[in-house]
C-alpha cells in the first residue's frame, strides 16, 4: 500500500489545511483529487493508504456528497476525525474592485456560510458552484470568474490577493473532517470516541426510526449526528447515518449494534475512532444499567441462570 493520503484538492483547499494539523501527514505524500468520489476511490482501488474528505459543517450539517460515498459502494472505515475553523476571504485577481464582481464561485457547502454576506455586499453577482473552493480560485485565476470565497491561504497559491477577510455569516462556525481507510481492526478506545453506521430499515412502519433510535436510547448512548440519505430505490426509501458516543469495544454500544443488526435490513459499520473535540464518552443518569460493568454482571447473571446457579 503506498504511503499516500488523498484528499480532496486542489492545493489550497480547507481539506488540505485541516490534513496537514494530523502528525502523520508529515511522513505521508499528500495527493490531490479532483473530488471526494475520486479521493475515496483511490483508497478502494489501492492507489492511496488513506482519503482525507469533509464530510459535516456546523452550518448545514452533514456533507451528502461525503456520506453518500460512504453508504455505496465497497466498504471504508473512519479512522480519524479533525475539526477546522472556518472563516473565508473574497479572493480575486490583484486590481480587481469590490464593485466590478459580477461572479463569484466557490464550493456549494460554501454558499450556506456566506449567503448572508453576499445578499448584503455583493446582491446582484451570480454564484456558480466549483469542486472545491481552491478550485474556484483556480478559476478565477484562469479569468472565468470574478471572486472565489475561499482560505485566504489559498491566495498566493493562485496569484490572487484577498478583497475582503473573516467573511462568514455564523461565530465559530466549523467543519469536520475524517481520514477514511479499508476496513481494519478498530483503534483502541480512548474513552473520548465516536461510532458511526449506517442503517437500512426492513420495510417502512410506523415507529421505525423509533425502533432503531430505541436500541441507541435505552443503553443510553448520545447521538451526535441523524441524517437520513435516500437509497435510490424509490420516493420515500431512505438509509439513516448515525454517529454515537462511544467505541464499538464499550459493551453498551456492542449491544447496541447487536440489536441494530437483529432488526434492520442492513448495517454498515462506518468505524470507532477518538473524538476530536476529546469530550469524554458520558453514562447519563438517570439512565440506570449502562455502564460496561452493569453490562457484565447482567451478562454473567444470565450465563449463571442457563447454568441453573441462580
Amino acid at each position: 500500500m503506498p504511503a499516500s493520503y488523498a484528499y480532496l484538492g486542489p492545493e489550497g483547499t480547507f481539506t488540505e489545511a485541516a490534513l496537514r494539523t494530523l502528525p502523520e501527514a508529515a511522513t505521508r505524500e499528500l495527493i490531490p483529487y479532483v473530488s471526494v468520489q475520486s479521493a475515496l476511490d483511490a483508497v478502494r482501488g489501492g492507489e492511496a493508504e488513506a482519503a482525507f474528505v469533509p464530510i459535516e459543517n456546523s452550518v448545514e450539517g452533514g456533507i451528502t456528497t461525503t456520506l453518500d460515498e460512504l453508504v455505496a459502494g465497497a466498504p471504508l472505515m473512519i479512522y480519524r476525525e479533525v475539526l477546522l475553523s472556518i472563516t473565508f476571504a473574497l479572493l480575486v485577481r490583484p486590481g480587481t474592485k469590490l464593485s466590478e464582481i459580477k461572479t463569484v464561485s466557490a464550493h456549494p457547502a460554501a454558499q450556506p456560510q456566506v449567503r448572508n454576506w453576499l445578499k448584503k455586499n455583493l446582491p446582484d453577482a451570480h454564484w456558480e458552484s466549483a469542486a472545491s473552493n481552491a478550485d474556484a480560485a483556480r478559476l478565477v485565476q484562469e479569468g472565468q470568474y470574478d471572486a472565489a470565497f475561499a482560505g485566504e491561504f489559498a491566495a498566493a497559491l493562485y496569484g490572487l490577493e484577498a478583497l475582503e477577510t473573516g467573511i462568514h455569516d455564523a461565530e465559530n462556525a466549523q467543519t469536520r473532517f475524517v481520514l477514511v481507510g479499508r476496513p481494519a481492526r478498530p483503534a483502541a478506545p480512548t474513552g473520548a470516541d465516536k461510532t458511526s453506521v449506517v442503517l437500512w430499515q426492513r420495510d417502512d412502519h410506523p415507529g421505525g426510526l423509533r425502533d432503531l433510535l430505541g436500541e441507541f436510547a435505552t443503553r443510553g448512548i448520545n447521538l451526535m449526528l441523524l441524517q437520513s440519505r435516500p437509497t435510490g430505490a424509490g420516493i420515500g426509501n431512505y438509509c439513516f447515518c448515525i454517529d454515537a458516543e462511544g467505541h464499538i469495544s464499550d459493551r453498551r454500544v456492542a449491544e447496541a449494534l447487536m440489536g441494530l443488526k437483529r432488526i434492520c435490513l442492513e448495517v454498515r459499520f462506518l468505524g470507532s475512532y477518538p473524538r476530536a473535540d476529546a469530550t469524554e464518552d458520558e453514562v447519563r443518569p438517570p439512565l440506570r444499567g449502562t455502564s460496561d460493568d452493569e453490562f457484565v454482571a447482567a451478562s454473567d447473571w444470565v450465563a449463571r441462570c442457563q447454568d441453573g446457579r441462580f
